[in-house]
């Protein structure tokens, strides 16, 4: 059962609530979400000490991971349909769909643990704007995405490969990413991208605006 009182969990030393960061950053939130994104962080933690889900093993450092998730609504428009590579323990795909219930988050997941955790705090938040695949991203088929999301799944170029076949002239992505991000810009040069990098904290954050359909 989860644990009722936050505050029972060991916390990091440095640890800084998620309304203080959002803060921080300049990200208003209403507090039905904030309290959404609390209600996750204790299910993942919870989970995580069973089902090793996260190498955030602390309340604070899922957090963390969650302000990361968070940070490209202060730069960016999200659209209504929206596929998320690879989300893992829910970065960045489900922390996102928490903040922007007017959007749907298809959550691309092949790892069943992850799977059944991203079912599991899907309807104990009672989130209606989740559909979860448990596939691999290259199985998907039928469907175009406007906006492709993904966090330390593959570098770029091959995940432009990886979704070829879901979507179009008007498909953008958003990728975080690091320090080599510039490197490869340059492996997909032949795809004529436009794009946007933006640096926030440890984060690079790729943002494709278009590209050549090849």
């Amino acid at each position: 059962m989860l644990k009722k009182n936050r505050w029972d969990i060991c916390f990091d030393g440095d640890y800084m609530s998620i309304i203080i960061q959002l803060k921080n950053h300049k990200i208003e939130l209403d507090n039905t979400i904030v309290d959404a994104l609390d209600k996750l962080a204790l299910i993942l933690n919870e989970w995580n000490m069973t089902h090793n889900i996260t190498g955030a093993k602390t309340i604070g450092r899922i957090e963390d991971n969650m302000i990361d998730a968070l940070l490209p609504i202060d730069f960016m428009t999200f659209p209504q349909n929206i596929l998320d590579v690879g989300t893992g323990a829910g970065f960045p795909g489900l922390v996102l769909a928490i903040a922007l219930p007017k959007s749907h988050f298809t959550l691309c997941e092949p790892l069943q643990k992850r799977t059944a955790f991203l079912r599991f705090a899907m309807m104990e938040i009672g989130l209606t704007n989740v559909t979860i695949v448990g596939k691999k991203v290259e199985e998907l088929k039928d469907i175009k995405y406007e906006l492709i999301t993904s966090r330390a799944v593959t570098n770029t170029k091959l995940l432009l490969d990886l979704t070829c076949n879901i979507r179009d002239e008007n498909t953008q992505y958003l990728l975080y990413k690091g320090s080599r991000v510039f490197d490869e810009i340059a492996d997909i040069s032949s795809h004529k991208p436009t794009y946007d990098i933006i640096e926030k904290d440890f984060r690079n954050y790729l943002h494709i605006k278009s590209l050549n359909v090849i």
